[in-house]
């Protein structure tokens, strides 16, 4: 490895040859603001345009200043990051930004959040010394996603998660000089595009300019309305991130707190996702084995490898991008829709409430789900199964506005029957969870023999692509792992053109899985965080008496006491679901 040494702020520091000045300057400890770049380092994800001249430094020799995050350092070179000249160009540059940018702080989505502020109060900017005409464009709000483009400054970072990383191809730059702005072709409306709602282009985006639907007015009249019964479920990778939204340390496990927090707010019962988790792995686990075990036998029309299907995002991208292969995915729907279903039938009739009675909320680290429960095919008569879903950042932000001292509250346990769960059940909120998960069960179904082992190590990891092969007595099963909508585009590539290995596939849209997604509190590119989180989904599992997902007491009870069979009759219509062949096609107002 050739190295160079370089003077940063008169600190001499050694780095490879290659290294920029930014991340030079940040080995030595040296914070250069930034707007459009972002690293998310372990995750292979860079985007360094040089746009925004936010970071700009003064190099010895060179007349211009350089912008520190795409100009390479070299041997030898001299670099200041914090002379006058610097500081000025800097501010000069951030009002300029500001002067074409709303001023609505106070009522911004993004107000406390929003680098863009955060960078005005580090540089000390008071006033907006340039005015003049201001770019103004419509707002667009999808059942996921606003989009607020006056609020826009072109950082790009939307654009490269969505085209370069995610491969969804639905964001790009459009028009030219003032009227530049960052949209779907032909500026279409979100919900007419292939957008999947993954929700990564909010997780990156500095400013309030790509948001979330904001679900909590809904939720705070159903909480005041006496007649109605309003239930939540959480899905498992909220507990290992919600407590970052109240200062603690991230991969600090808050279920308890949680439970605890939401029986405050007023919910009638408390329920975990986890608890559909388990469900969800009977279903698929039942239609892994069916068709493996006829794969295996020689059957030529099986189609194989089977991929899991709890994601949204994921889905909604294999409809457009791959419509020809959409009789490979399980049929099994997403955790949150099987409770949705369960909850409206079993339970409801359980406790004698009617189903419009009813109010059915999720707690999500992901927006795609917002989507996903308005989908038509998961409502009955035009009552959707859930009602809608609220983000884990919507959460933090109701439990602030209740005024409650979230790290005092006690640890309580969720509302029984559906609200308990496996080991299996939480670790669906991890890249390589569900598949581990499903293993577990079908192992044991397969070959009639307890697990030595619970724990599959070689499913575990972050890596965006992952293989391994799981010994069922005798016979390998190759599985394939992929987190990230570009990895799992690879997949299917492989998928269609003859060339897969896998038995079986499980797809996560988002970086991480579901600990990373659009929903989740904003890390700005920090996988340490990513890590923590996956750390805390393990730690739970560990900590639970039962850790597969067939053991679990409720879930033989609602098959003894309702549903039947795995892949039964109600099973499949309640649990089970179909995919449209969307394609490419577009809509234009």
């Amino acid at each position: 490895m050739e190295t160079i040494k370089l003077t940063i702020d008169n600190k001499t520091v050694e780095v490879e040859k290659g290294t920029t000045v930014y991340q030079a300057a940040k080995k030595l400890g040296i914070d250069i603001p930034v707007l459009c770049y972002m690293d998310l380092g372990d995750l292979n994800i860079e985007h360094k345009p040089g746009g925004c001249r936010v970071c700009v430094v003064e190099v010895k020799g060179r007349k211009n200043l350089a912008p520190s995050c795409n100009t390479e350092a070299t041997d030898g070179m001299e670099v200041r990051t914090n002379s006058m000249r610097v500081l000025n160009a800097r501010k000069t540059v951030l009002e300029l930004i500001l002067s074409d940018h709303p001023a609505d702080c106070l009522v911004c989505a993004k107000s406390g959040e929003c680098e863009l502020q955060d960078l005005s109060q580090r540089l000390g900017v008071r006033e907006i010394p340039y005015q003049g005409e201001q770019s103004h464009y419509r707002e667009d709000t999808s059942p996921s996603i606003i989009r607020e483009i006056d609020k826009c400054i072109m950082c790009r970072r939307c654009e490269k998660m969505c085209n370069e990383v995610q491969t969804v191809g639905v964001l790009s730059a459009i028009h030219r000089g003032f009227e530049s702005v960052v949209a779907p072709a032909f500026e279409m409306n979100l919900d007419h595009s292939v957008c999947t709602y993954c929700g990564q282009c909010v997780n990156v985006c500095p400013t309030g300019a790509l948001t979330e639907v904001d679900n909590t007015p809904r939720l705070i009249n159903d909480l005041a309305n006496p007649r109605k019964t309003v239930i939540v479920q959480t899905a498992p990778a909220v507990r290992a991130a919600l407590g970052e939204e109240f200062g603690m340390e991230a991969g600090t496990l808050v279920t308890g707190k949680m439970v605890a927090s939401l029986r405050e707010l007023g919910f009638d019962y408390v329920f975990d996702t986890d608890f559909a988790a388990d469900l969800t792995i009977m279903e698929e686990g039942a239609e892994l084995l069916d068709r493996l075990t006829k794969h295996l036998n020689g059957d030529q029309e099986v189609r194989m490898p089977i991929l899991t299907s709890c994601c949204p995002a994921w889905v909604k991208f294999f409809e457009h991008h791959f419509p020809d292969m959409t009789d490979i995915p399980s049929t099994a729907r997403s955790p949150q829709q099987m409770f949705g279903a369960v909850a409206k039938t079993y339970f409801a009739k359980k406790m004698n409430i009617k189903r419009e009675d009813l109010v059915v909320v999720s707690v999500m680290p992901c927006v795609a789900k917002k989507y996903e429960s308005t989908r038509d095919e998961f409502a009955v008569d035009g009552n959707p199964d859930v009602d809608y879903s609220v983000t884990t950042r919507e959460l933090g932000k109701l439990i602030k506005q209740a005024n409650m001292d979230f790290k005092s509250l006690p640890d309580e346990d969720f509302d029984k029957p559906l609200g308990e769960s496996t080991g299996a059940g939480v670790i669906f909120g991890t890249t390589g969870g569900v598949i581990e998960a499903a293993t577990r069960t079908a192992y044991e179904l397969y070959t009639g023999k307890d697990l030595e082992r619970i724990s599959f190590e070689q499913l575990r990891g972050m890596e965006g692509l992952r293989k391994a092969s799981v010994d069922f007595d005798g016979q390998e099963i190759n599985i394939g792992i992929a987190h990230g909508l570009g990895n799992a585009r690879k997949l299917l590539e492989e998928i269609r053109e003859g060339k897969s290995m896998y038995h079986a596939i499980e797809i996560m849209a988002c970086p991480g899985g579901c600990i990373g997604g659009g929903g989740q509190p904003y890390i700005h590119g920090n996988v340490d965080i990513l890590k923590a989180r996956q750390k805390a989904i393990y730690q739970e599992d560990d900590n639970k008496k039962i850790r597969k997902s067939h053991e679990n007491p409720y879930i033989k009870e609602l098959y003894e006491e309702f549903l039947g069979k795995p892949m039964g009759e109600k099973a499949h219509h309640l649990l089970h679901t179909h995919y449209f062949k969307r394609g490419r096609k577009v809509y234009i107002d």
